[in-house]
């Protein structure tokens, strides 16, 4: 399906998806001195952001909808409100989006595409207090003590109902008896924990571990449902962990090693979230520590990182999913999505034994003003960085069947390509035709140029072509920006073919792949447009 939200936020034409002349990010032109960077200064000031002097207080309905305007704007996210009149001219969306949030509770909006943004550390400066609770006529009339008076602290969301959703209603959790379960067996020299899926799962696997000081946490990705395990182990086992997949009868074997040959009574005590089974948009993002083990140039301004799992941990990112990247800047978190890819855009030879599911490759333009690309350039081999598990809802599933597969990549849009390239030559027996069509502003912006052309030397079920919209004059290729007579040629849908297109790129890029493909009569389902 085409992964577009049905409730556009931002909205389409606005500032934020719109991105002016020769921009390749979407994002407003903020004025100088109106970084990401100079917000997080900003907030370390010692201003008063609030307007409340430090005090922190509780806010009914009716007052938070007083305070709806640019110069006195309030929201709430989480049940908790925030004055971000002074963030305005910091927001990348500009204040048309930040005031679709004004007065209101902005939480659906938020998650539509920030889901994954730090704001309680964006905007702790900014908080005036928790949304006042509601409760019933008989809790009301009883006296207030000091016992039972509730004081807001501003470190963690108090619990409120949730907000009315504008969503429409999610699907129901499957019944119980299509929910995982897991057992356990041990031997002298380790503990095996065996994971019951009750569904065919891919053959690369859907679990990630990590045992991270004694604590061991396995999080099955089933489609969009997680089914989480998690405890504190009683006895020492060793860092490395196994992970054995049955992908036909949907069974996980995740195999620790023991430090001392003692039987075990039990697994351990369940910690937080132990024995879940929930959609993973509901499930806190949860981040390991990673190294950096090395880094080398792409092009002028980007660079492939190889980043090293810790030693617990077994990782498995499948095709077309991201992950986040978070540090802690100026004592701010900064949390940036980015999509893996392979060391090359095909392996001359197999990976080496071990290095599958522990380390990952992210291929990463460096934007001199930027929040987190600088910081991730200036780190040191072997020092660290924060990266969560994957998120994304493409499924390989959407390419089964599939005989031409068309990409549609602009920039650093190309991440998610690349893998998929990959995938699709290697494992999809029904191809029959791959395209791609690459949109950059020079030549020198082209991500592994020579390794596209070799691959398309090699493979004859493998087409690309470059388009520049800032071509030098010896340049002989195509020139300019996406347009309707560009996709005609390329685009072709020959009898008794299956098609699947994919887009990415910059939002104003993407959205007008996605109606030029529309209009060349493709359908949702043979479409899939990736976001973030």
């Amino acid at each position: 399906m085409l992964n577009v939200p049905s409730q556009s936020f931002p909205a389409v034409g606005s500032q934020q998806r719109v991105a002016p002349a020769g921009q390749s990010r979407n994002k407003v032109a903020l004025k100088p001195g109106h970084s990401l960077m100079d917000w997080i200064r900003l907030t370390k000031s010692g201003r008063d952001l609030t307007g409340l002097r430090g005090r922190l207080i509780e806010v009914t309905d009716e007052e938070l909808r007083k305070h709806n305007t640019r110069s006195d704007c309030w929201t709430c996210i989480r049940g908790m409100v925030y004055n971000v009149t002074a963030y305005m001219d910091f927001h990348p969306g500009g204040e048309e989006e930040l005031m679709r949030a004004a007065g209101i509770d902005g939480t659906d909006l938020f998650d539509q595409v920030h889901r994954w943004v730090n704001y309680e550390s964006m905007l702790k400066e900014c908080l005036v207090g928790r949304m006042a609770t509601k409760v019933s006529a008989g809790i009301k009339s009883q006296p207030e003590t000091e016992e039972t008076r509730t004081q807001v602290n501003g470190l963690t969301p108090p619990p409120v109902p949730p907000p009315p959703s504008l969503e429409p209603p999610a699907a129901p959790l499957p019944p119980k008896d299509t929910r995982p379960r897991y057992d356990w067996f041990q031997t002298d020299a380790t503990v095996n924990i065996v994971l019951y899926t009750k569904r065919k799962i891919p053959a690369a696997g859907c679990a990630v571990v990590d045992l991270i000081d004694g604590a061991l946490r396995i999080d099955v990705v089933l489609g969009k449902l997680s089914y989480l395990l998690h405890w504190r182990l009683p006895h020492e086992v060793e860092e490395r962990v196994s992970m054995h997949t049955a992908s036909a009868v949907g069974k996980i074997q995740v195999v620790l090693r023991k430090k001392a040959k003692c039987k075990w009574s039990e697994l351990g005590d369940p910690l937080e979230a132990h024995d879940t089974f929930e959609r993973r948009k509901d499930r806190r993002i949860f981040y390991r520590e990673c190294v950096l083990a090395s880094k080398t140039d792409v092009t002028h301004d980007t660079r492939l990182f190889c980043l090293r799992l810790p030693p617990g941990t077994h990782m498995h990112v499948p095709v077309g999913t991201h992950v986040y990247l978070k540090a802690s800047l100026i004592d701010s978190e900064v949390v940036k999505p980015y999509t893996p890819v392979e060391s090359a855009l095909l392996h001359e030879a197999p990976p080496t034994e071990g290095s599958e599911g522990s380390q990952l490759f992210l291929m990463v333009k460096i934007y001199s003003h930027g929040a987190l690309s600088p910081h991730l350039d200036s780190l040191q081999i072997g020092e660290a960085v924060c990266v969560s598990s994957p998120e994304g809802p493409f499924s390989l599933r959407q390419l089964r069947g599939v005989t031409h597969l068309y990409l549609l990549a602009a920039g650093t849009g190309f991440t998610p390509m690349a893998r998929l390239i990959r995938s699709a030559l290697t494992d999809l027996p029904t191809l029959r035709k791959s395209r791609l069509m690459f949109f950059n502003r020079q030549e020198r912006d082209i991500l592994w140029h020579t390794q596209l052309d070799q691959l398309a030397a090699r493979d004859n079920r493998f087409e690309v072509e470059y388009i520049l919209s800032e071509a030098s004059d010896s340049w002989t290729g195509r020139r300019g920006r996406i347009q309707a007579s560009m996709l005609t040629d390329f685009l072709v849908q020959p009898e008794g073919s299956k098609c699947l297109v994919c887009v990415c790129g910059p939002t104003a890029f993407t959205e007008l792949a996605v109606r030029l493909t529309q209009d060349l009569g493709f359908s949702d389902e043979e479409m899939h447009a990736f976001q973030g």
